[in-house]
């Protein structure tokens, strides 16, 4: 097989494309056959011996593919040969193939060409950790993205827009802020020709920021920080400017402001739950078509050099996306959709709706039931697709044979599963005429209570607990919901779920 092999540290020119073996796949790790590969910021530097991983001469480039499972190794149970899969490599990623722990692979999404699949994990993953874990961004609030433009600067816009925030986008020229605009983006700002904090005090009416996403660092973070409200909070991503800034910490004494460090590699590696929460939420908007990726180009695996100066030159807008063949952009089979009745739940829609005409209509609400649904029916079916979907094939959920002999008699539903079938059963029971779109963003609490088995029926109970305008426009919301469970004396779940409508 061929690979783009780093065997000095250097420059991209340094590369060679060479004809190497095959890979094995060792215990609890497979081999892909990659079918794309983005390229990323730290492609850069791990290649100039520049990053805080050091892989030994001689490696490939490359940590984020996506292709098709090739060979399984000895341990791994949850993947099998022909799985369209993404993955999270670190290095390796510029080869037709590459060997992959078995932990750090996810199955693609139906419909997902390969070149998407290269292009969400790195980017958005990062971006989702910096604005919903260590910034906490609001509704309402005011975000100033740095380096907009990049890859994980244009999820952040994307990602920003999505929470509620209102959006700054600063990038470098009028080409890269037309594509933020397209992403969401409220204001723009280039910063090539216009004084930036100076910008960022007429756009925000001297109030500043909220939070900052900066992946450049060099010259821009100082003013930046200058330019943030009290009790701002600045999200050390990455320094694509060059030089790390010397920070003066007087700032941060006089802002009342957070400095925080965004490092989801780390984060994904020590606190694996939440981050397969976010990844699992990150899935559902690519799903819906909330999200995106933007591809400025892509490169076949000899001209991936080409990719990396361009990475290092600031020509690319969004990601650059290495190919080694035209299967990169096959989207495999779609999810078919029977329209004769229902593949996951098995109901008849008796409930009446509650319509609100507005935010303020929902506001009156507050504190008020918003009804129960119909029962619904958790299929072996559904069962089966979340377990495939999350890795998560015990047998106690698949396995009908081994659960018969269970306490449960039969196989149980995950309470993930029973938890994310809220946003379907609310909107069976209320919509806002008024409102452009809603986000449903997390969580104040859950408490699984009662096993849910296969084949049994549930139903959900709601109501209002609060609304909060953030805005005259956006309404953040706390619904109180339970899950009966027909014919139990105790529900299958409690929780205090958090939403975002906007008109």
């Amino acid at each position: 097989m061929k690979a783009l092999l780093c065997k000095s540290h250097g420059k991209p020119d340094t590369l060679v494309l060479e004809e190497i073996p095959s890979l094995v796949a060792e215990e609890k790790h497979i081999v892909i056959d990659v079918k794309a590969c983005s390229a990323n910021f730290p492609d850069t530097l791990i290649i100039q011996d520049l990053y805080q991983f050091k892989p030994e001469l001689p490696f490939s480039p490359g940590g984020e593919v996506a292709g098709i499972v090739k060979s399984v190794g000895e341990g791994v149970k949850k993947l099998k040969v022909g799985d369209r899969v993404f993955a999270l490599c670190g290095w390796g990623g510029f080869a037709e193939e590459v060997a992959v722990e078995a932990t750090k692979v996810f199955p693609m999404l139906p419909g997902m060409d390969f070149v998407t699949g290269a292009s969400v994990m790195y980017n958005y993953g990062t971006s989702y950790h910096a604005l919903k874990d260590r910034a906490k961004l609001q509704p309402g609030e005011t975000l100033l993205v740095l380096g907009a433009a990049g890859g994980v600067g244009l999820a952040a816009v994307e990602l920003g827009k999505m929470m509620g925030a209102k959006v700054i986008a600063a990038a470098s020229s009028t080409e890269k802020l037309e594509i933020c605009k397209e992403k969401g983006a409220d204001e723009l700002i280039n910063y090539t020709e216009v004084n930036l904090k100076g910008k960022i005090k007429e756009l925000t009416g001297g109030k500043g920021v909220d939070v900052v996403y900066d992946p450049v660092g060099d010259k821009f973070a100082e003013p930046a920080i200058r330019s943030m409200a009290w009790k701002g909070r600045y999200l050390v991503v990455g320094f694509a400017g060059g030089e790390i800034p010397k920070i003066p910490l007087n700032l941060a004494l006089l802002k009342g402001c957070d400095i925080v460090g965004v490092f989801w590699g780390r984060f994904a590696a020590t606190e694996p739950a939440q981050n397969m929460q976010n990844i699992q939420e990150l899935a559902g908007n690519f799903m819906k078509g909330t999200l995106k990726p933007h591809i400025y180009k892509t490169y076949s695996l000899a001209k991936a050099p080409e990719a990396l100066w361009d990475l290092m030159n600031r020509k690319v807008i969004g990601k650059a996306v290495i190919t080694t063949s035209d299967e990169a952009f096959d989207k495999g089979e779609k999810v078919k959709v029977k329209t004769e009745q229902p593949t996951k739940f098995q109901e008849v829609k008796t409930v009446e709706k509650l319509t609100f005409a507005s935010l303020s209509a929902l506001k009156a609400h507050e504190g008020k039931s918003l009804g129960i649904t119909n029962w619904q029916t958790v299929s072996q079916e559904m069962i089966n697709e979340f377990a495939s979907s999350t890795f998560d094939n015990q047998w106690i959920h698949i396995d009908a044979e081994k659960a018969a002999a269970s306490p449960f008699g039969g196989t149980i539903a995950h309470g993930l599963l029973t938890l994310s079938l809220t946003p379907k059963l609310l909107s069976d029971l209320f919509t806002v005429s008024s409102s452009q779109m809603g986000v449903n963003y997390g969580m104040n609490k859950v408490r699984f209570i009662t096993p849910v088995p296969s084949g049994s029926r549930l139903r959900l109970s709601a109501i209002l607990k609060s609304v909060e305008m953030k805005q005259p426009n956006v309404a953040k919301l706390l619904i109180e919901v339970t899950i009966e469970l027909e014919n139990s004396p105790k529900p299958a779940c409690v929780a205090e779920l958090l939403s975002v409508i906007y008109e």
